[in-house]
């Protein structure tokens, strides 16, 4: 009788479920149909070979109390990894640092729980708020970056904050301009943190 020859048969990698979970900046916020950061970072992984699908699941106007608040409901069962970006809207309203750290730290926890990745993407506090409140807020993230060992986007806005022509007419919130530049700089940390959940397609 002829011995039995089995070949391995190729397991293929799972779609990457990804969820965005942020505020107006996330959201989309006055932008055309899939202009938005999620949907822009979705299709820029794609063309570089990365079989990812990111839901968004922002809210404009949301704090990290709200946040907190929807965590559990917003983040389905069976996700990735998720793309933390809350904050802002505790900033401007000059809400204690110390309770939105606790709220971040909190959301970081229960996903942790739930075997959910994060990667952070950190905000920084408008300076004409003072010394004090900028220096506590602007610790924040780095601070549940290294308390988490997680990987990091010191600041959502680089390159766009303060720059008219990469913001829409409030001068708060990213153009379609703006995010094109948002992702590309974002795009290089995100593909390493995906390294680290799936080898690339």
């Amino acid at each position: 009788m002829a011995a039995m020859t089995f070949v391995p048969v190729p397991v293929l990698a799972k779609t990457l479920q990804l969820v965005a979970f942020g505020d107006s900046l996330m959201a989309g916020y006055k932008l055309p149909a899939g202009q938005d950061f999620p949907a822009r970072l979705e299709a820029a992984l794609r063309q570089h070979g990365y079989d990812v699908t990111i839901s968004n699941a922002s809210v404009s106007g949301d704090t990290t109390s709200g946040g907190l608040d929807r965590l559990d409901w917003s983040i389905q069962d069976g996700t990735d990894g998720v793309l933390l970006e809350l904050g802002a809207n505790d900033m401007l309203r000059g809400q204690d640092p110390a309770l939105t750290r606790n709220n971040l730290d909190t959301m970081i926890t229960r996903l942790a729980d739930r075997h959910i990745a994060v990667y952070l993407l950190g905000m920084r506090a408008d300076p004409t708020l003072g010394a004090e409140f900028t220096s506590r807020f602007d610790a924040i993230y780095p601070s549940l970056a290294k308390a988490h060992s997680l990987p990091i986007y010191p600041f959502f806005l680089d390159g766009v904050a303060g720059q008219s022509r990469l913001q829409l007419s409030d001068g708060m919130h990213p153009n379609p301009e703006g995010v094109a530049l948002m992702v590309t700089r974002v795009l290089p940390g995100v593909e390493t943190w995906l390294k680290t959940l799936q080898p690339k397609a």
